[in-house]
């Protein structure tokens, strides 16, 4: 909630300034009725109601990806979607499939995806692999699923964690090359695309493909402008 005043007008950014812009409109219907019209106007120009965007999340085990974890977890940051890293793991540290270390920002034992917007897959070898020896994380996106909870995944995730839960029957969808056997074998349509949209369902190929990869998760969160404008940010062609 932001609270407005004549002195804190040009704190708000372009979305809360149009929403104040349209209560000053309404204002204007209220002026027929006098007795209401101070009390009703003074409480419509104090609170500025916000939507708080629901929090997606990211699964890192060991050996992920870098590329598609950081790069997506990147951009999805400049777009404003909020996005947690979490650590299959005991410890925030995650040693990436090229050796590098990614720090997490939370535990898979200490979050509650009950409320999540996106639970996104990346690959990686053995990180893939991982994810799908996690019971916790099966569990998560199973549960996420059933209720038509939206998921993406990149490179080896479609194929190796996503397929033998189910989750891809009777949907086309992308992975590494390569491992698209294994998306038929759950029931899945296997298509060689960069980026393959289907219902609640976003996959795509491998390291190469992150932005595009995420810049459709942002348009699918966000809408076409913003897609479009961190996409323009980036230099990610499209």
């Amino acid at each position: 909630m932001i609270c407005v005043g004549l002195s804190h007008i040009s704190l708000l950014n372009e979305e809360q300034f149009g929403k104040y812009i349209r209560l000053i409109e309404v204002s204007k219907f209220i002026k027929m009725f006098p007795i209401k019209r101070i009390v009703i106007f003074t409480l419509l120009s104090i609170c500025v109601m916000t939507t708080k965007a629901k929090q997606s999340y990211i699964f890192l085990a060991p050996g992920v990806e870098e590329i598609e974890a950081m790069a997506t977890i990147d951009a999805l940051r400049r777009a404003d979607v909020p996005v947690v890293a979490v650590a299959v793991d005991t410890t925030l540290q995650i040693k990436g499939a090229t050796g590098q270390t990614i720090v997490a920002d939370s535990l898979i034992s200490d979050i509650d995806i009950s409320a999540a917007d996106w639970l996104i897959v990346p690959g990686g070898v053995p990180g893939a692999p991982n994810l799908h020896a996690s019971k916790r994380v099966s569990e998560m996106l199973l549960a996420h699923y059933r209720k038509g909870g939206r998921i993406a995944s990149i490179c080896a995730g479609p194929a190796v964690v996503l397929a033998p839960l189910g989750i891809l029957e009777g949907k086309k969808a992308t992975c590494y090359p390569g491992l698209g056997g294994q998306i038929n074998s759950g029931g899945g349509e296997y298509v060689e695309e960069k980026v393959v949209v289907a219902p609640n369902l976003i996959t795509s190929e491998g390291p190469g493909t992150t932005l595009p990869f995420a810049i459709e998760i942002i348009r699918q969160t966000k809408g076409d402008e913003t897609a479009k404008d961190i996409a323009a940010s980036m230099i990610v062609s499209l």
